[in-house]
């Protein structure tokens, strides 16, 4: 096997990846991503012990058990730029030899779940609910580093997005990915499913005006009013494509959840968004410990 030049992946003086300071053994194989690093203490808080705490910039790791379920819950900070180190980083540590440096002959499937918040994006999905998506849309640009192609569904949408929206002008060349079936249907009882979009920020890109014009007025509008088949838009943020994208081309499952904190077609904002953010974490965990 070709050997991974020091370069392309940095390992520190402790033998850990570099970013999330995480060696193999510190890691479970079942992912909860929070973008918060205050986050990871109000997930690992329910665990019945923590093995394993990693601090390393905005990337905070716990790793414990709850139940007979061990986990690692780990802060991604906000945006795809971090997500692109962070898959990357957890691909690595199960599915490389940190030794050799040599890629595996045996891979490891992770289960890697996002929980979030996000912005409504429909009349109908008020504050404090909570969203499972079904893809992740990047208007992002991260995937189109890689190479990626969409199955056969996946185009029929991603051209359909294309065409209603024309996001493609001048602003990105969209991609989007489905979630994994084996995770979302344990997640099905009060959660609202659909796409998520994923933007590269949280203002302009997401169509907030300060003190900016913006280049897409009525982007709200046309994600809100895209509709293919039993297809819409729920929601968006700024992680949930670079994780299904990256989760697919490297074998992982991946599923993205998000507690709704604002809704961007009422103009409403939760009354109480830590204790919405509480609720998720907690009915994430029990479906987790009864699979």
């Amino acid at each position: 096997m070709q050997r991974i030049p020091e370069s392309e992946l940095i390992i520190n003086n402790r033998g850990a990846v570099y970013h999330l300071d995480l060696r193999p053994e510190e890691l479970a194989h079942t992912i909860i991503t929070v973008g918060d690093p205050d986050r990871v203490a109000a997930v690992s808080r329910h665990f019945d012990h923590i093995e394993h705490k990693r601090s390393h910039r905005e990337f905070i790791s716990h790793t414990g058990v709850l139940g007979k379920k061990r986990l690692t819950v780990v802060s991604t900070g906000i945006g795809p730029d971090n997500i692109d180190i962070v898959l990357n980083e957890l691909d690595a540590l199960v599915n490389i030899d940190l030794l050799t440096r040599t890629i595996k002959p045996q891979l490891t499937q992770l289960n890697i779940i996002r929980v979030g918040t996000s912005g409504a994006l429909q009349a109908d999905i008020p504050t404090d609910s909570f969203v499972v998506s079904t893809h992740g849309l990047g208007i992002d640009n991260l995937l189109n580093f890689y190479r990626y192609e969409e199955n056969e569904e996946e185009k029929q949408l991603l051209q359909s997005f294309i065409t209603q929206t024309q996001l493609h002008q001048r602003i990105s060349q969209p991609y989007i990915c489905g979630g994994s079936a084996h995770l979302i249907k344990h997640f099905v009882n009060n959660f609202h499913h659909g796409i998520t979009v994923t933007c590269p920020g949280f203002y302009g890109p997401q169509g907030r005006i300060l003190r900016l014009g913006l280049s897409n007025p009525h982007l709200i509008d046309r994600l809100t009013q895209f509709a293919f088949g039993p297809h819409r838009i729920t929601n968006f943020e700024m992680e949930t494509s670079g994780i299904y994208g990256l989760g697919k081309l490297l074998g992982h499952h991946c599923l993205s959840i998000s507690a709704i904190v604002a809704n961007r077609v009422t103009k409403q904002f939760s009354s109480d968004s830590q204790a919405a953010i509480e609720q998720l974490i907690k009915k994430t965990l029990d479906i987790i410990n009864d699979w």
